[in-house]
């Protein structure tokens, strides 16, 4: 099958399950705790005040329909209008999104060269800093982020003071216009997804390590750098783009409590903002944007780890 075919399926698979994933969300959010409706009219209303608010947000309707005229709306790209503030939930996208891209896109520059490094000496050299490596990994992915983030906090914060406590970000500005802001959340988000990372990565150089075409390349004096450049990378990048795809969907799920914990304004801040105040649009819009940058993400992964696959087996 060509990449060009491949990629087709994989698009084709990806779109159906957006769709399925749009419905299970939108099937969440109607069981959410609490009441929208007491969201909106305030817990103080009556009943006719309640019922009134109810038919105007077109929560009396069946959920089906209003499912397909959600589905309608998102077709042509309207995601809906926030109960909260009335705000289309296109335009928080348009807003928040790209802060949390760039956050993202941050942690990747740090994470990826640092876990392919350590990957490498790892799964190469083996021995007791292997196993150093490994444990402190696999120590370090067991921690909440949260908690990560508080050490963090209470080191750079509060006992050093050389960084701000949370990403405060000027009114009608980018983080980008308080590059400090970016440190804290970048430093946790990147701590976390370099002990994912380098456990993958580590795997991988070790199953390329122990081909018999590698073998083969020792037998003939290939050593160190050499060997790793020219036959073990080669080997283990397409697992390895995989591992690093697998680890930036870790850091969708990582990066909502991150910007949390830092006030940080990205999409997952407005995420968690929309599911307290029980703003059933708005946390529909934006948990399928997620989803849909998601598998996004891991089709170009494939897309990428088929090329490279492809690439070697020509070799």
């Amino acid at each position: 099958m060509s990449v060009a075919a491949f990629a087709g399926r994989r698009l084709a698979g990806a779109a159906v399950l957006l769709v399925l994933l749009s419905a299970v969300i939108f099937a969440a959010t109607a069981v959410l705790p609490g009441d929208a409706v007491s969201a909106v009219a305030g817990v103080d209303a009556s009943e006719a005040q309640r019922a009134d608010v109810r038919a105007e947000l077109g929560l009396d309707r069946p959920a089906a329909a209003r499912y397909v005229d959600w589905v309608a709306g998102a077709v042509r790209g309207d995601l809906g209008r926030g109960f909260v503030g009335d705000r289309p939930v296109t335009e928080v996208l348009a807003t928040r999104l790209p802060n949390s891209l760039l956050l993202a896109g941050l942690t990747l520059a740090v994470t990826a060269p640092l876990a392919t490094l350590l990957g490498l000496w790892t799964g190469l050299r083996g021995g007791a800093g292997d196993r150093i490596v490994s444990t402190a990994a696999q120590i370090l992915a067991a921690v909440p982020e949260f908690v990560v983030a508080a050490l963090l906090v209470a080191v750079l914060a509060v006992w050093l003071e050389i960084l701000p406590r949370v990403s405060v970000v000027p009114l009608g500005g980018t983080p980008l216009d308080v590059p400090h802001a970016l440190i804290l959340p970048v430093l946790t988000l990147s701590a976390v997804g370099l002990a994912v990372a380098t456990r993958l990565l580590r795997a991988s150089v070790a199953d390329a390590a122990a081909t018999p075409y590698c073998e083969a390349a020792r037998l003939n004096g290939v050593r160190g750098m050499r060997l790793a450049v020219r036959h073990i990378l080669p080997n283990a990048a397409a697992p390895a783009v995989q591992a690093l795809t697998l680890t930036t969907g870790a850091l969708v799920g990582s990066a909502v409590v991150v910007e949390n914990v830092f006030d940080y304004p990205g999409i997952g801040r407005e995420l968690q903002l929309a599911v307290a105040a029980r703003d059933i649009p708005m946390v529909q819009g934006i948990a399928t944007a997620l989803a849909g940058v998601m598998l996004l993400v891991l089709l170009a992964g494939d897309i990428c780890a088929r090329l490279l696959g492809a690439r070697e087996g020509h070799r």
